[in-house]
């Protein structure tokens, strides 16, 4: 007979008044209520794990529409010692339940997967023509990962041209780092003019971003939190969280110091490619650009240009840790892309298509030809052309 907990504790409330009831609750039932009552029942940490549940499988099972807010007790993730107070074999039952939901794992928070292999592994498969990323990033979060009392959070400034792979590998970033990817309730991407399109509501917005931050990191223990055309941020907004990146032990009672940020921007795009027609021009290899090369070039234009970066006290604190350059893609890198592209949909193109596609795209500089001006973003679309 499965007893409801409400069952239990009207018994042991009607025998604490002495009510008389025509078919009392036998003495062993009101007993085990006292019982429960003294020994394991916390009937506040019960509702909100009840509530939780029953929201939890609302919003992610049945799709309800929900919009979650921390600050309600009900919507929080039950985590820390809410096991502590069940005798071991009921708690044994709630907590091999509880994990069938994907919200607990032996090693820890499931929604955290921190795979640094696979990470290393889609950055030097997945990724073509980007040698200095495929370093600085994997070296950045490795490092990030790997020491639990960094001192501030990991903030990473991607700059380069449009379709040269910064959304690529943010999203890469997230799906090695997150069970759920770029979906994860873990990860957060804010595009600038979609989120934040009026100037007149800035003020507003800060709050916003405030408030979406703050809920995010007391959600999930490790975050991830992308911006992406950054350059178009209001400088006021990028203050406004910068408290979130500096170097303090926590911010209003919350740390954050476990949160990645990435800034994704065009910003210092000319100045890359310049570099990299001059390594062309004297006969150099790509691959021997350097981070020297490139760091403090992108670091001066990022404080020169307009938009929130240069006014914003991000970059006058000095708290981006890596300016990440991203190289402009040449013919073979749109080849490589192509191919990708062609794999992802069950098809084995010969090296004719390949080609094709490549010579479809636009090259410049005018005279030399030889970076993709839209680098590898219109690819997935463009061999539907191609396709039979």
């Amino acid at each position: 007979m499965l007893l409801k907990l409400t069952d239990i504790g009207n018994a042991s409330e009607t025998h604490r008044r002495g009510t008389a009831e025509p078919e009392g609750p036998p003495d062993h039932l009101i007993e085990y209520a006292q019982m429960a009552r003294a020994d394991f029942f916390k009937f506040e940490s019960i509702s909100n794990v009840s509530t939780y549940y029953f929201n939890y499988i609302y919003c992610n099972i049945w799709e309800g529409d929900c919009q979650p807010h921390q600050d309600d007790a009900s919507q929080q993730v039950p985590i820390g010692d809410m096991w502590s107070g069940f005798p071991q074999y009921y708690s044994g039952i709630l907590r091999a339940w509880y994990c069938t939901l994907g919200q607990c794992c032996d090693s820890g928070d499931c929604r955290i997967t921190n795979n640094l292999t696979g990470l290393e592994r889609d950055l030097q498969v997945k990724l073509h023509g980007q040698h200095l990323v495929q370093s600085v990033v994997l070296k950045a979060i490795q490092g990030f990962i790997k020491n639990p009392d960094s001192n501030k959070p990991l903030t990473l400034s991607f700059h380069g041209w449009s379709g040269t792979g910064k959304n690529f590998v943010a999203r890469i970033v997230a799906d090695n780092l997150y069970r759920d990817g770029i979906k994860s309730e873990c990860v957060r991407l804010f595009i600038a003019p979609f989120h934040f399109p009026h100037v007149r509501l800035v003020d507003v917005y800060k709050g916003q971003l405030r408030e979406a931050i703050r809920d995010i990191v007391l959600r999930c223990p490790q975050t991830l939190f992308i911006f992406d055309e950054a350059e178009k941020l209001h400088p006021g907004l990028i203050d406004a969280i910068k408290p979130y990146m500096d170097h303090y032990d926590n911010v209003d009672g919350v740390s954050y110091r476990r949160a990645i940020f990435l800034f994704l921007s065009n910003i210092g795009g000319a100045a890359i490619n310049e570099v990299a027609l001059d390594f062309w021009h004297s006969g150099q290899n790509r691959e021997d650009i350097g981070m020297e090369d490139l760091e403090h070039l992108l670091q001066a234009e990022a404080m020169e240009a307009n938009g929130g970066f240069a006014q914003s006290e991000l970059m006058s604190g000095h708290l981006i840790d890596f300016f990440v350059p991203f190289l402009p893609l040449e013919y073979r890198h749109v080849k490589l892309c192509a191919h990708d592209a062609y794999a992802a949909r069950g098809v084995q193109p010969d090296e004719g298509t390949l080609d094709e596609v490549a010579k479809a795209m636009l090259y410049v500089p005018k005279e030399e030809k030889l970076f993709s001006a839209q680098g590898c973003k219109s690819i997935p679309q463009r061999i539907n052309f191609f396709l039979p």
